[in-house]
């Protein structure tokens, strides 16, 4: 059955983390286009929405999170991999920091949502 704080509260999570992902990433020396700027929002509040409504019964949050992060990275990752060559980093790298970050957020949201708002599943 969904929760609705918790799924209030993980993607809420999802969305300020989605802006921290944004910040992090327009500190290049090029500027995002819009549409990537949507596109990494929206993607981990993606990873915040389905963390709050996935029933998946794994054996501790924290899996929960790392796996639902990874998962939902996906897309951004495989779309970082059509970004222009730069001098500065390569394409295997963006692939594989977008995943890790991704799990990352993912295990952060679910601290938030599980262990401070303890809105478990």
């Amino acid at each position: 059955m969904l929760k609705a704080k918790r799924t209030i509260v993980a993607t809420l999570s999802g969305v300020l983390f989605g802006f921290i992902c944004y910040g992090l990433a327009s500190c290049g020396p090029v500027e995002l286009a819009w549409p990537v700027s949507v596109q990494i929002v929206l993607s981990r509040t993606l990873i915040g929405l389905a963390i709050g409504i996935s029933c998946w019964r794994m054996h501790h949050w924290s899996i929960h999170g790392l796996i639902m992060g990874a998962i939902f990275s996906l897309p951004l990752a495989f779309s970082g991999l059509m970004a222009p060559e730069s001098p500065e980093y390569s394409k295997s790298f963006m692939f594989i920091s977008t995943i890790i970050l991704g799990m990352v957020y993912g295990l952060l949201i679910e601290v938030i949502t599980s262990i401070l708002f303890k809105a478990r599943m």
